[in-house]
């Protein structure tokens, strides 16, 4: 029974977020009903366990997408003229940003761990990998039914 509810609670927001066309916000709907299902979390369980999780997200977020993107560009747009010092500084920075999204990931099983079991956060670590997997396998189907 809880399975149907929240199923039906992700169609219907699937169905309204796919009147927006807004694509990350389908996407993150449907990883989260993945991550729901795969994960099989109770009621209080869910309550506690998606207001970290979705910090955590929103942290890690505007780490890769924000500022190692900036890094990135600047490394690709600067690379031919850029010195070793200027290397360095963005090698520097790169570190830091991905270090940080080590750091929240390791703090999110440790948060997790008074509100889940630890077998559950392992099963979050696979369910993540399996949604990635499948959300790429997905892109690949589509580009490849182009004309």
């Amino acid at each position: 029974m809880k399975k149907l509810l929240c199923i039906i609670v992700v169609m219907i927001s699937m169905s309204a977020l796919a009147q927006r066309g807004d694509k990350r916000e389908r996407i993150k709907a449907l990883k989260v009903a993945f991550i729901t299902e795969q994960l099989d979390l109770t009621t209080e369980e869910s309550q506690v366990f998606w207001p970290i999780y979705n910090t955590f997200e929103k942290e890690t977020n505007t780490i890769r997408f924000k500022e190692i993107k900036d890094i990135r560009k600047e490394i690709r747009d600067n690379l031919d003229t850029m010195t070793d010092t200027d290397a360095s500084t963005l090698i520097k920075r790169l570190n830091k940003a991905e270090n940080r999204m080590h750091e929240l990931r390791l703090g999110l099983s440790d948060k997790l761990k008074n509100v889940i079991p630890a077998k559950k956060i392992i099963r979050l670590k696979i369910a993540e990998d399996d949604f990635r997997r499948k959300i790429l396998n997905e892109f690949k189907r589509r580009k490849r039914e182009r004309p």
